[in-house]
């Protein structure tokens, strides 16, 4: 138990530092002519979050987002239990249940992803999910018996949508969705979508590992987004990604873990075996224009891993990634451009 703590701790201390380095990186190379952003950061959707505004914003504007934000988690969160994704859940097997727009979008999404994917990303997954329980004080290294029940439940096929009616139904009892691999990026083009309707035109959006740079920085350059060094607890980067109006989102080994016995257990978990994805990479990361679809990608192409990752999103139009792998090695796809590599332990392939 003590152990699990200490996880979560670290867990949050890394979260609090990489949503840092990425202003640390923008402040350091914007110079004198860039003025102090008006700034914020809460914690919604299981991760932190961190606001900044550059022009046009006010303190009244974040509020407003952490509202929205507020919002999401009550309809999708699977922590609060009178959520809609929960209802959908004790439902399961049962009854139909009617949700929100926002809920139902997000459903839809998960559900292209979890076909795109030929069910590595499977919005169902929710039993596995809970089973481990990586991230919380309850995290466990599950039986074969137990994986075995809960792989059982896993098939997003057997999510029946009416968008008629903006109804939900998991066919057979004990199912369970689970909206985590892709609600942050929900909420980030929400949070954008409201910013770019009040007239900002520069500001940044961080909920953990999810970044949304909108527009570009008050002096007209790219923002400097430090890319996570995946063996590094400490929130260093190993590269650095100039982009504008782009999102970019990183999922790696390092982000929530349980550690038993000397052996290390992710919380990018199969479908397929019930334990964490093992082919070779420490992370990936997608840069879209679109966040709902560099979250559910991301978690996608990883667990994909390389070949096949890279095939599927040269596949994709408007899309890109960046893949390290346990040997350091570096794999970017079509379309990543103003990358560089910044620390010369990691090598760039071609």
């Amino acid at each position: 138990m003590k152990k699990n703590k200490l996880i979560v701790t670290i867990f949050l201390f890394i979260i609090i530092i990489a949503s840092l380095f990425y202003s640390i990186i923008n402040k350091k190379n914007a110079g004198s002519t860039i003025a102090e952003p008006i700034s914020k950061s809460g914690y919604f959707l299981d991760t932190l979050i961190d606001i900044k505004l550059y022009d046009n914003g006010t303190e009244e504007m974040i509020d407003e987002m952490f509202t929205i934000l507020k919002d999401i988690e009550g309809k999708m969160s699977i922590h609060i239990i009178d959520s809609e994704v929960s209802t959908i859940n004790s439902n399961s097997g049962v009854d139909a249940v009617k949700v929100s727009p926002d809920t139902l979008a997000v459903i839809q999404r998960g559900e292209y992803y979890s076909k795109l994917s030929n069910g590595n990303f499977d919005i169902t997954v929710g039993p596995l999910v809970s089973l481990w329980n990586i991230g919380s004080d309850e995290a466990k290294l599950p039986t074969q018996n137990e994986i075995d029940k809960a792989l059982n439940l896993i098939d997003y096929t057997k999510v029946t949508i009416d968008e008629a009616n903006s109804t939900v139904k998991l066919e057979d009892e004990n199912m369970s969705i689970d909206l985590g691999g892709i609600a942050k990026g929900y909420a980030a083009d929400k949070l954008a979508e409201y910013l770019t309707s009040k007239n900002v035109k520069s500001a940044l959006i961080s909920l953990g590992g999810n970044i949304f740079a909108l527009g570009s920085k008050a002096n007209g350059e790219d923002w400097s987004i430090g890319i996570q060094n995946p063996f590094d607890t400490r929130g260093d980067y190993f590269a650095i990604l100039k982009v504008s109006n782009k999102t970019v989102v990183t999922s790696g080994v390092y982000e929530r873990f349980l550690e038993v016995d000397g052996e290390i257990y992710h919380h990018i978990l199969s479908p397929f075996n019930g334990y964490p994805v093992d082919n070779n990479l420490m992370s990936v990361t997608i840069i879209a224009d679109k966040s709902i679809d560099a979250d559910g990608l991301s978690t996608t192409i990883f667990a994909l891993g390389v070949d096949k990752g890279l095939e599927l999103i040269n596949s994709l139009d408007g899309v890109s990634a960046i893949f390290v792998t346990k040997d350091k090695e570096v794999y970017i796809s079509s379309g990543v451009d103003n990358f560089s590599i910044s620390n010369n332990e990691f090598k760039l392939m071609d």
